[in-house]
């Protein structure tokens, strides 16, 4: 005798596989297959059914109307990291981006053709879906590219997305979540509360802890990269791209290949030309090298990858009344002007204040107190003034500032820039400079915040970095907030970084326009401080990825008096930063060519040590775990990546392992 009960199921299962293929079919393939008449009748059965069975399951479509609401949100980690992308603006700048690739691909052979791939830069909100089992099981905003906030309710209610896919293994796939332009219209003539603009109305649905509100928006989505996936079934983002569509995601509907500077060159003009006849925004156009056997030599900077670009159109400009300039102080003594004025809107953001590059800007531009100037704003950072729009304002005079206006010490010019030089007794410079060399890039001196060096300005006369070596433990003790333990582990770490590396110490006493991943570069180059702080502009060049500003930035930095004096004195502290070895051909290398990826907290050694070490054998130090990957060297609370690289089958060390791996005794 037939089980009803799983009668009732079936039928779900089959009312579900109905609604899904034609929900495909509308939204994505833009072809309907079915009635809307008859789709609601079909909906209507499944709902039926799902309140008499109590039962709903993972692909019903019910899952798109909303849930209950959140009381948070969660934070997840990608199991690959979403980058960033270089930038460039002008046709000249990706005509040296693609000079650039071209001369890197030239120094590697057995390639495949280097040939790009040209997609629309979408203007909207960046997720990263992950599918397990055929499943969808996790989505996320892309937060700081390794953790962001879980959204699955809220993606589910974009009907766009599948929630099943025919692929069966682990998939994380990155896309865009964007507003059409038809909808936000739609939206507005009936909305209590207008929406701004698409951008903001997708972002806001998507991080609304009422899935109902996200539901209400009719958000879509276009996807164009798959981030994790074992044994991938292509070679290429064409190919990638055509797996995505072979899942039932829909895919951007701009995608062109070229080969030639000329033929990049007229996709991107193309979709400029196409912007403003689109349904939705796009800010830019991307351009990828296609080839995945490429990208693996190029690999990645810091940052972003080398083998892809985006090439972002004009910034979105409008005009303002100049209100008032004040000036910012930084930790290097820097002074800039900070503009404010009368609230302007750009696309649904309200501006008040815009950046001014230092008082040679200003006279430059003919800026003056209640005049109109032009703003321009790209992205989310902030607006940068222009010019002046000629109206017969007459306006005021900007002055100079000719003291400092945090401790009132005379200001010094350097070029274009005016400094404090109180680098004692000028708080916050003080302060914030004591705050960077602590922190983790930098000394990495676990327990001291800029918090704990305020105090120490304030209370026990630490005025620079060399000073924190003098504390003693009665000192920190008679502060407010420090017991023992805290004393002790502060002193224990302030020992503890006196024997650094040179890369660490670069970064810490805070050159301009240093980065830790440049400080890396310059002391695996140079070998000795002592050669660091003699070296030219033309030494410095000669190092891959640094240009003339980083090298113009080193060399003034150590002209100094006052830097060499900090540095003396840190040196006479007891701080040794320890000389980078020099590549020697002889030397064990037993990670030559092998990608290895730290993960969790170690015994014996920080993150930053690991991966020196990592690079001194020979390996190559990343952030991701990939196929690529020889091995991870896992500590405690190891996370997703350890579990990435277990699904990969990729080599787990410990650190005992580790050590034996590279010949040398445990922590020495």
């Amino acid at each position: 005798m037939p089980d009803p009960e799983r009668q009732k199921t079936d039928r779900m299962r089959e009312l579900i596989t109905l609604l899904n293929r034609a929900a495909r079919a509308y939204y994505t393939l833009d072809e309907p297959i079915m009635a809307d008449a008859e789709y609601d009748r079909l909906y209507d059965e499944l709902l039926v059914l799902e309140k008499e069975t109590g039962i709903v399951l993972p692909d019903s479509p019910a899952h798109r109307v909303g849930g209950e609401v959140l009381p948070e949100f969660q934070k997840h980690r990608h199991l690959t990291r979403l980058w960033s992308m270089d930038k460039v603006q002008s046709e000249e700048e990706l005509k040296n981006w693609i000079e650039r690739s071209e001369r890197l691909y030239s120094q590697e052979s057995g390639l495949p053709e280097l040939y790009y791939g040209i997609e629309y830069k979408l203007d909207g909100l960046t997720v990263n879906l992950t599918y397990d089992n055929g499943l969808l099981v996790q989505a996320a905003t892309r937060g700081d590219g390794q953790t962001g906030e879980a959204i699955l309710p809220q993606i589910r209610t974009i009907r766009e997305v599948p929630l099943t896919i025919p692929y069966k293994g682990l998939l994380e796939v990155h896309g865009e979540c964007i507003m059409r332009l038809s909808v936000l219209e739609k939206y507005n003539r009936t909305a209590a509360v207008p929406l701004k603009n698409a951008r903001n109305a997708a972002a806001g649905a998507l991080r609304n802890l009422d899935p109902k509100v996200t539901a209400d928006r009719q958000l879509s989505a276009f996807f164009y990269d798959v981030g994790t996936i074992q044994d991938p079934p292509y070679h290429d983002q064409a190919g990638m791209i055509a797996f995505i569509r072979e899942q039932g995601l829909p895919v951007s509907p701009y995608f062109k290949t070229a080969r030639t500077v000329q033929e990049v060159l007229s996709c991107v003009r193309e979709i400029e030309d196409s912007r403003d006849s689109l349904d939705f925004l796009i800010d830019g156009a991307v351009v990828k090298i296609q080839e995945r056997a490429v990208r693996d030599v190029f690999g990645f900077t810091d940052k972003f990858p080398r083998w892809e670009v985006a090439f972002k159109f004009a910034a979105e400009e409008n005009t303002a009344v100049l209100e008032k300039v004040t000036w910012e102080l930084g930790r290097t003594g820097k002074l800039t002007p900070l503009a404010h004025v009368s609230p302007v809107d750009f696309a649904g953001v309200t501006v008040r204040r815009a950046t001014l590059n230092n008082y040679g800007d200003i006279l430059r531009k003919g800026l003056r107190l209640g005049c109109r100037v032009f703003i321009r704003r790209s992205n989310d950072v902030i607006p940068e003034i222009t010019g002046r729009v000629e109206d017969g304002t007459e306006g005021r005079a900007i002055e100079k500032p000719g003291r400092c206006p945090a401790c009132g010490e005379p200001l010094t010019e350097r070029g274009a820039n005016l400094y404090c030089l109180n680098r004692v007794s000028c708080r916050p410079q003080a302060v914030a400079r004591l705050a960077h060399f602590g922190s983790r890039d930098a000394m990495n001196i676990a327990g001291f915040s800029e918090k704990t060096a305020g105090q120490l300005y304030d209370l026990r006369d630490i005025r620079d970095p060399a000073d924190l070596y003098r504390l003693t433990r009665e000192e920190l003790l008679a502060l407010e907030g420090f017991q023992d333990k805290k004393a002790d582990n502060l002193l224990s770490a302030l020992e503890k970084s006196r024997h650094c590396s040179l890369d660490q110490f670069l970064f810490a006493i805070g050159i301009p326009n240093i980065g830790r991943g440049t400080a890396r570069d310059i002391a695996g180059h140079f070998g000795s401080l002592r050669n660091v702080m003699a070296a030219g502009r033309e030494q410095l060049t000669a190092i891959p990825d640094i240009g003339e500003i980083v090298a113009v930035s080193v060399v003034e930095f150590f002209g100094f008096p006052e830097n060499r004096r900090m540095i003396d004195r840190l040196l006479q502290a007891g701080v040794t930063p320890a000389e980078a070895a020099l590549p020697d051909e002889n030397a064990p290398r037993p990670l030559a060519g092998k990608t290895v990826v730290v993960t969790g907290t170690l015994q014996d050694l920080s993150r930053n040590e690991a991966e020196d070490l990592i690079r001194q054998y020979g390996g190559t130090a990343s952030g991701s775990v990939s196929k690529k990957t020889a091995y991870v060297l896992a500590g405690e609370k190891a996370g997703s990546k350890l579990d990435k690289a277990l699904a990969l089958g990729i080599t787990v060390l410990d650190e005992k392992a580790f050590f034996e791996l590279l010949g040398i005794p445990k922590g020495s």
